[in-house]
């Protein structure tokens, strides 16, 4: 029978495409070509969510593992906080070559209206202009950065998550392995949602191509950006978090990911494995949807359902 688009997704994805135009693709590896035609989309999907009234924002700066200060943002609501509670690191998404805290500004402002639960967004440097380590090793010096300023922020250091989307769901199960090699900082969750986690995702499926936004030779592009030269056998974990070889002692995880999306595979292989070594795992795979479904169309009962999930995980911490 093949797949199917669900309706709401198809009838938003056309009008953006009738009011935006469609995105050219690009050649494999031409990562300028993808900024500048996916700026509209980025601006529309996520530069239109207002930041709530009652959540109160600062920038600071941690100093990240090559002596650099990439920048954080802390969100939390307004008013008196009883302490000391919960709170979540927040990286965002982009292929490992798009984004900025900026963007996601109303996202992250807008979880955090809605469960109370403070966030610390992190402006981690980008590939190919800082390839990997540089964007986990950024995203793990906001995770030390937040341990180590806990108690001033009113944070329970036990009580802190990490959260991403995309290139961001992946660089923040990157930051939960590289915690786990190096003995900390504690991490109570992970977040993961439709998480890029595995460079060897790159070859077209014919059943799922027709229907992907984050297309393959989008992952190609963005895995060689992060990558550059490294030989496939020499790949860490820390970069592709698939290749983790023993997953046992990751914090407990949350999953999502959309039936036509070509993270599906590697999601659902994760979230295997994540259980099959004791991890505590919740995994969804939302039928008939692909990647970014819930940016595209928002008030649909799928995206409803998706971000209703997230704010259960986040508000459970």
């Amino acid at each position: 029978m093949g797949f199917t688009v669900d309706p709401e997704i198809q009838r938003a994805t056309a009008g953006l495409v009738a009011e935006l135009g469609a995105v050219e693709p690009a050649p494999v590896g031409d990562v300028a070509a993808r900024r500048l035609s996916t700026a509209p989309w980025i601006e529309r999907l996520l530069g239109s969510k207002p930041i709530p009234a009652d959540v109160e924002r600062s920038d600071l700066h941690c100093r990240s593992h090559d002596g650099e200060e990439p920048r954080l943002r802390w969100y939390r609501k307004r008013g008196d906080h009883p302490a000391p509670g919960p709170a979540a690191l927040y990286i965002h998404g982009g292929g490992m070559i798009l984004g900025t805290i900026e963007d996601y500004d109303g996202q992250v402002a807008g979880y955090v209206a809605e469960t109370g639960v403070p966030m610390l967004s992190v402006d981690y440097r980008l590939a190919p202009e800082h390839p990997h380590p540089t964007p986990v090793e950024d995203c793990y010096a906001g995770l030390t950065w937040l341990h180590r300023e806990a108690a001033g922020l009113g944070v329970d250091p036990d009580r802190i998550a990490v959260m991403g989307d995309s290139a961001g769901g992946g660089l923040a199960a990157a930051t939960a392995i590289l915690a786990r090699e190096r003995g900390g900082p504690a991490i109570a969750s992970q977040i993961l949602v439709y998480p890029m986690l595995d460079d060897r995702t790159v070859e077209p499926d014919p059943e799922l191509e027709p229907f992907v936004l984050w297309s393959y030779d989008d992952n190609a592009t963005g895995w060689g950006a992060l990558l550059g030269a490294v030989a496939e056998a020499e790949v860490e974990a820390s970069a592709a978090p698939a290749r983790v070889e023993d997953p046992g002692g990751l914090p407990p995880t949350y999953l999502e990911v959309g039936e036509l999306d070509i993270f599906r595979d590697e999601v659902v292989e994760f979230a295997r494995r994540l259980g099959r070594a004791g991890v505590p795992t919740e995994l969804h795979v939302h039928p008939g949807v692909p990647h970014d479904f819930e940016l595209v169309a928002p008030a649909a009962p799928v995206s409803r359902r998706a971000v209703a999930d997230r704010l259960r995980v986040l508000c459970s911490l």
